[in-house]
């Protein structure tokens, strides 16, 4: 009986089965996985919200209350950065389920939450922050657009 099981034709090697699942399907890059097109209503609603603020932040939670690690470390790291609260904006993605579900992440082509917009440009997710506050280009960024909390003596050499 052993004999007849080594010779069943469904013991094959795995290395022959294994090449015929590697084979590209012809079909593969022709169907349309997940694709969603925003409406033309649900991208203006998100033009406006990008638009309310020089900085626009899309998180989980509220700035007082984020309700994640990544939300919370965006916040910290623009409070680091000295960003000006009359110049930022934060939305809730909790509170629109549309919005949370992939509305704001195809509106971005960006897979994760939060998302940061300076004067109506996507730059990025937490990680992408936090690079570039390490690494000391978010300071430059934010400075180069005027968002930052102005130093005691600016405001006297404006006005004079």
């Amino acid at each position: 009986m052993a004999a007849r099981i080594g010779m069943s034709p469904l013991l094959r090697p795995l290395p022959r089965l294994r090449s015929t699942f590697h084979r590209p399907s012809p079909f593969l890059n022709t169907l349309p996985f997940q694709i969603r097109l925003l409406s033309d209503e649900t991208r203006a609603a998100i033009d406006k919200a990008v638009g309310s603020a020089p900085v626009v932040l899309f998180m989980k939670g509220t700035p007082e209350t984020p309700q994640c690690g990544f939300s919370r470390a965006s916040i910290q790291i623009l409070g680091l950065q000295g960003v000006d609260p009359r110049k930022f904006t934060a939305f809730n993605v909790l509170e629109d389920a549309e919005l949370r579900q992939g509305s704001i992440k195809e509106y971005s082509d960006w897979p994760t939450i939060p998302q940061m917009y300076l004067n109506k440009e996507f730059v990025g997710g937490c990680d992408i922050l936090m690079s570039m506050h390490q690494n000391g280009e978010l300071a430059k960024l934010l400075e180069e657009n005027g968002v930052l909390i102005p130093a005691e003596g600016e405001n006297e050499t404006e006005k004079k």
